[in-house]
């Protein structure tokens, strides 16, 4: 039996595990309760816009309730195997199905990696752009030195006047009083960022979180459309500031309008008939490349897919959202590889650009760049523009890459001519 004639199987214990009765998911999804039934005995097919529609009421991702979970480890251990020559990629079937319990705890451990790596350049990031952080560190170091300074003047002075040496006492009493209490305040600063839910200080990050714990696809706009983003806004756990809510109030705009223009399963069959091109599906649907860039983006992860990311910066290069794909790091904080073709756009507005590109683990993606302006032109002041980058993994389709990093702090490379500045990373 294929795994797709159990998905009713599988939306019959979403729904038990939720406690919701087959009347209610039913009403909520616009089907007749006897329909819901024959569903989940698995005696109607499902599919499409309904399947998406469930999903969104069950909080499950679509293809999870479609194919089940023996896909996901499939999926799982070929980004854990990544590009090694090693691994017996033909036989990952195989494996799953003699040792799923193996299969996912390699899985685990592989997203366990990642996640920690990710973890890794996120503090990295934090350490060196956070503000609060910047001026502790310099008031730290800056009554070190005077402390330093006076106390070599008292040992190098011997014969020093005691009017002279009761100031330099009071100076050391004093910056050491000014370094307690710096440190007790980093200690604070500290202690408030450990204490959130999230972990996520800015708006953005909390922004992030959220799109990356959706996997970038939003169910329920995809079947009701932006009615539901008040809902969306009101229980994701990730929002803590109305700042967070309004910054992921216009991206959910922009991501219903996209759903408008571009619906899922029209989009997602045209993706695969033209091998996510997305010059060619912007003339189809006749529409910008940003947006066809943000709704590839968007398409729920499936077996007959390439990984795909995404990064939207502003004029200044300032990330504004951040899609990172399996094998190719985005920084948190902006300070990313000036080799990315996303700031070649930049320099040439509406120009598309195309590159072939190479991570630093030795991922190869095919990248598409493109700038845009934002809003209405003005007379009355400068053009506004944002930049996209779509990253597309293709392993064997892509010829020289060129060689490119996340930020240069976590960029192992040891011959890189746009280096800003050492990496932190050992290099063999």
């Amino acid at each position: 039996m294929p795994r797709s004639a159990l998905a009713g199987t599988r939306i019959r214990e979403s729904r038990m595990a939720l406690g919701l009765k087959q009347a209610d998911l039913a009403a909520q999804t616009g089907i007749s309760a006897s329909y819901l039934n024959l569903i989940e005995h698995n005696k109607r097919r499902i599919g499409g816009k309904l399947l998406v529609s469930i999903a969104g009421v069950l909080g499950r991702d679509p293809n999870m309730l479609a194919q089940g979970g023996e896909s996901a480890l499939i999926e799982g251990l070929q980004n854990a195997a990544g590009p090694s020559d090693g691994a017996e990629i033909d036989q990952i079937e195989e494996f799953v199905g003699r040792f799923p319990g193996w299969a996912e705890k390699i899985t685990a451990q592989a997203q366990r990696i990642a996640a920690l790596e990710a973890t890794v350049g996120g503090l990295n990031d934090r350490l060196t752009h956070d503000p609060v952080l910047s001026e502790k560190m310099h008031d730290v170091l800056g009554s070190v030195s005077a402390i330093r300074s006076t106390a070599s003047i008292l040992v190098t002075t011997p014969d020093i006047g005691a009017d002279w040496r009761a100031r330099f006492h009071a100076n050391i009493d004093a910056e050491s009083r000014r370094l307690a209490e710096t440190s007790a305040g980093m200690a604070s600063h500290f202690d408030r960022l450990a204490r959130r839910d999230s972990g996520f200080a800015t708006p953005l990050e909390q922004v992030s979180a959220f799109f990356e714990r959706r996997r970038y696809h939003i169910a329920e706009i995809e079947a009701d459309g932006p009615v539901v983003i008040p809902d969306i806004l009101a229980n994701s756990p990730e929002f803590e500031s109305d700042a967070a809510r309004s910054v992921a109030g216009t991206a959910l705009k922009i991501y219903a309008r996209d759903v408008e223009r571009l619906p899922l399963v029209t989009f997602g069959a045209a993706a695969r008939a033209t091998r996510f091109d997305p010059a060619a599906l912007a003339r189809e649907f006749k529409v910008d490349l940003m947006v066809v860039f943000r709704r590839l983006a968007s398409l729920p992860i499936a077996a007959d897919m390439p990984e795909v990311g995404l990064v939207i910066c502003d004029s200044a290069g300032a990330m504004l959202f951040r899609k990172p794909p399996p094998g190719f790091g985005l920084p948190r904080f902006g300070a990313a590889c000036p080799l990315w073709p996303l700031f070649s756009a930049l320099s040439t507005p509406g120009q598309p650009i195309r590159r072939d590109v190479e991570s630093t683990e030795n991922r190869k993606f095919r990248t598409y760049a493109v700038t845009s302006p934002v809003g209405m032109p003005s007379f009355e002041g400068p053009p506004l523009y944002h930049a996209a980058m779509l990253l597309i993994s293709d392993e064997d389709g892509v010829q020289n890459p060129r060689p490119v990093g996340s930020s240069c702090r976590v960029c192992p490379r040891p011959d890189c001519v746009a280096r800003r500045e050492p990496s932190i990373l050992q290099v063999d």
